[in-house]
């Protein structure tokens, strides 16, 4: 089934016009792959970027059955479509949770292994190829293959991260962690500024969860004033007495809907200068060690739906890299400065460190990672190709799901391997088949 219709993800931007296509089982995957031209595979679209958008998109939208499931080992087999939504609401009831998991629960298995997706466990437990037994992928010319960590090493090794490129995710088996309760013991610590929240992530590195809320827009000794907050599975033994009967709940609906589109002025400097400095006070006073449900603490965002209207029609982008710990305190320094100046207005700046790469296409890599959602603006561009050049240039890199605009330039400085993940797709043939905006862009 092929429909023509026009395709944004989640920021709103870019949109464009493509010929989807459906498919419910392999068989009819294999024989669009030999009738269709170049395509890529789309799984919920919750991306930030362009690399699920083309002139011909697969939709894996249908093909989203749990193949089993183990309540005593944990391991997982899923088909590419299902969202990890509906997989926690199978295992979590069992003791089980998602080994990593980004910060919405709605996104597809496929699109999280062709993300490599990271959480705020990075540091301490690496992304989500680290958990993976085995992918099933379907070759362009509809060769199914099977790829692991020791099985066609080459192609599972650029499949996590390869932003779908490497050919279609049929199903992945997925190692999953054990738990005993489905909440978490969440602890908050207010920091001053840049230089002081830097030293509270590092000092809590055995910290299981860590992630951080930074105020973009503060100025002079407060700059990089925000938030650390630390999480960890609670135990039956730490768990409140008012959650004991059902210590192993599952999330709920969204819970309110942002019903339209805000007008510009909603995020002007000063709205967002007012609203941080209102989240920043709120954390000061509030309790510092508390106990949530693993939907307040992973998916905090996942309770309004169409948050994403609250940027306006134009959309937004959000930019994401990733700096090296040696001299990554002084560039990120310089990247808030620029922020500042340049009056961009981001009130989801979320900052984490991260641990070893996964994979030769993977975004991390030991350091710091910072995430910022900017509204769209004439300016914006200018101002996301000067921080690129202040990236590249402390060896840091920007994390190509939520990249709608770089330059080929920046992604040969930041992914000095990725020569070999051409080869590796020009081996396999997927180059002939497998196309993207974002590939097109950066000649992948």
């Amino acid at each position: 089934m092929a429909k023509v219709q026009s395709v944004k993800n989640w920021n709103n931007f870019p949109e464009v016009e493509s010929t989807v296509y459906s498919f419910r089982t392999s068989g009819e995957l294999q024989k669009l792959l030999r009738e269709s031209p170049k395509v890529i595979a789309r799984g919920a679209g919750l991306s930030y970027g362009d690399a699920s958008l083309g002139e011909h998109v697969l939709s894996t939208h249908y093909f989203n059955k749990i193949l089993s499931f183990d309540p005593y080992t944990g391991v997982l087999r899923a088909e590419s479509g299902v969202t990890l939504r509906d997989i926690l609401e199978v295992i979590v009831p069992k003791g089980w949770f998602l080994p990593v998991t980004p910060g919405t629960k709605n996104v597809t298995l496929g699109g999280a292994v062709a993300a490599d997706v990271h959480g705020k466990n990075h540091h301490a437990e690496g992304s989500i190829a680290n958990f993976i037994r085995r992918i099933r992928l379907m070759t362009g010319d509809g060769v199914l293959m099977h790829c692991s960590a020791t099985e066609s090493r080459d192609v599972f090794m650029h499949t996590c991260g390869g932003m779908g490129l490497t050919g279609v995710i049929l199903d992945v088996t997925l190692q999953l962690k054990k738990i005993e309760t489905s909440y978490i013991n969440q602890r908050n610590i207010v920091a001053p500024n840049l230089k002081r929240l830097l030293e509270l992530l590092r000092a809590n590195g055995d910290a299981t969860y860590s992630v951080a809320w930074i105020d973009c827009l503060a100025r002079g000794k407060h700059r990089g004033r925000g938030v650390v907050m630390l999480g960890e599975h609670s135990t039956r033994r730490d768990l409140a007495e008012k959650h004991q009967k059902e210590p192993l709940t599952v999330h709920q609906a969204a819970g309110w809907k942002i019903p339209f589109h805000f007008p510009h002025f909603a995020l002007s400097r000063p709205a967002v200068q007012l609203f941080n400095a209102y989240f920043y006070a709120k954390y000061r006073w509030s309790k510092k060690d508390f106990q949530v449900h693993y939907d307040t603490f992973f998916y905090p965002l996942d309770g309004i739906k169409d948050w994403n209207r609250m940027y306006g029609r134009k959309g937004f982008l959000q930019y994401q890299f990733v700096l090296p710990f040696d001299g990554g305190e002084q560039a990120l320094d310089a990247v808030l400065e620029r922020i500042c100046k340049h009056g961009a207005a981001s009130f989801l700046a979320v900052l984490k460190l991260m641990g070893p790469e996964s994979s030769p296409v993977s975004f991390p890599m030991p350091g710091y990672t910072l995430a910022l959602d900017i509204p769209m603006s004439s300016r914006l561009f200018a101002l996301l190709d000067e921080l690129d050049e202040l990236v590249v240039a402390h060896g840091g890199r920007i994390y190509l799901a939520k990249d709608a605009r770089s330059k080929r330039h920046v992604l040969q400085q930041g992914y000095p391997r990725i020569d070999k993940f051409r080869s590796i797709r020009k081996l396999t043939g997927a180059f002939k088949k497998f196309e993207s905006l974002l590939s097109r862009r950066l000649e992948l």
